[in-house]
């Protein structure tokens, strides 16, 4: 029922789930139903009409947007790797993020349109929700008509899946607000979104050559992700706490206390998605909650300290970090670059993440963005932009304009000559 539920809550009528339910009207069934039908239920004719307006637009989005199979809208890249991966899956147990993302309204949306117009609409919003998923690597398990279900670490397993959702959040809302200024000139229609997120684990059964996985959610995986998705206004994100643990540091949110949850027995604590948080990598996101004593690295300390008296001293140096994963690599990097050696050094940094292989020069991006930032709260614009002219320099040879427009791009509008 929990389409249905959804259907009747933006009507306004949520009073008739009950007896549908004792009926067993689901979302399909209540379709068929017609003006007689409801009375005999108990419909009184003003909500009749209400429903057989939103039974017409139900139809009307069927038509807009017929159901299609993951591999119609699943990129390339992404459905080679799961079809790769498929077999190493089957009957495992997974943890994942869910994602369900809707058009709020969409019923009285497309209502008094015609299916061309609509569609007109309607496609441009579920484009921009599958690249969204797409971006981070997660998949579109089910296009609903005006909304769509995604799974981040699974079939594609990803260990930051709840980050990727987030981020697919944030992304999926700031795309759809570019292009609600658009409809609103062109159509004079008001596009909102809500979109709601959850972390559990299901059990992949199979996974067709369509791409479509099978799956069965452990406890209330899907159903709180879906519950998240109902509780959201027009325009935001709400996420559980599972989720919230899973991606703390990586994003910034706000509590929104307990709040009772239909299908479960106790209230359960909701937070609102407010944007990125300041973390790029794990041991950042630590560092906002606390690191452990930093011990047994005094050699590799006193090495950082002699190489870092010869840049001073004029002698350019370049210092490489090597070691088995979990030694401590960016920790030690971390200690160093936050203690009292280097209080009158400029700190630039720049890291690559999992789900950017897809954007070139990604880091190079991140280190000229931090520059900027840099540059607008310390006002020392003439100067970095000189650096960067020069650093730039180095790749004129190799006809890279890109260094120069992403140095433009960080340092911003500028009064005058920058140079």
């Amino acid at each position: 029922m929990d389409a249905l539920s959804t259907c009747l809550r933006e009507l306004g009528l949520e009073r008739y789930a009950a007896v549908f339910a004792e009926n067993d009207v689901d979302l399909e069934a209540l379709r068929l139903l017609t003006d007689v039908e409801l009375e005999k239920l108990g419909v009184s004719l003003g909500h009749r009409k209400k429903l057989l307006k939103a039974i017409d637009a139900l139809s009307k989005a069927d038509t807009i947007a017929p159901p299609r199979s993951p591999d119609s809208y699943t990129p390339k890249h992404l459905a080679e790797k799961i079809l790769l991966s498929k077999s190493a899956l089957e009957g495992e147990r997974k943890q994942v993020t869910v994602l369900f993302a809707d058009l709020k309204g969409s019923m009285e949306l497309l209502a008094d349109r015609d299916p061309e117009e609509a569609r007109k609409i309607l496609d441009p919003v579920l484009e921009r929700m599958m690249e969204a998923v797409h971006h981070y690597e997660g998949t579109v398990n089910q296009v609903m008509g005006d909304g769509i279900m995604a799974l981040f670490g699974a079939p594609l397993a990803h260990e930051d899946h709840a980050v990727r959702a987030c981020y697919a959040a944030l992304r999926m809302q700031d795309s759809l607000k570019r292009y609600a200024d658009a409809t609103r000139r062109s159509h004079g229609v008001e596009v909102q979104i809500r979109v709601g997120l959850n972390s559990g684990d299901v059990v992949v059964r199979a996974i067709g050559n369509d791409l479509r996985m099978d799956y069965t959610a452990v406890g209330q995986t899907t159903h709180l992700a879906a519950r998240m998705e109902q509780l959201a206004p027009p325009g935001s994100v709400r996420l559980t706490a599972e989720t919230m643990r899973l991606a703390e540091g990586y994003v910034e949110v706000r509590s929104l206390g307990p709040i009772p949850v239909k299908g479960l027995p106790e209230p359960i604590e909701i937070f609102e998605l407010m944007g990125a948080g300041m973390a790029r990598t794990r041991l950042q996101a630590a560092a906002l909650r606390g690191l452990t004593r930093f011990v047994s690295r005094d050699a590799e300390v006193e090495h950082l300290r002699r190489v870092l008296g010869q840049a001073g001293a004029g002698h350019g140096q370049v210092v490489a970090v090597v070691g088995e994963a979990g030694v401590g690599k960016l920790r030690l990097t971390y200690e160093f670059t936050h203690t009292h050696r280097v209080q009158e050094w400029l700190i630039l940094e720049a890291s690559s993440v999992s789900f950017g292989k897809a954007t070139s020069y990604l880091p190079v991006i991140d280190l000229l963005s931090r520059c900027g930032e840099r540059v607008a709260t310390t006002g020392q614009r003439e100067a970095a932009s000189e650096h960067l002219v020069a650093a730039t320099t180095l790749y004129r040879e190799m006809d890279m304009r890109f260094w120069l427009d992403q140095a433009e791009t960080a340092l911003g509008p500028s009064q005058g000559n920058p140079h």
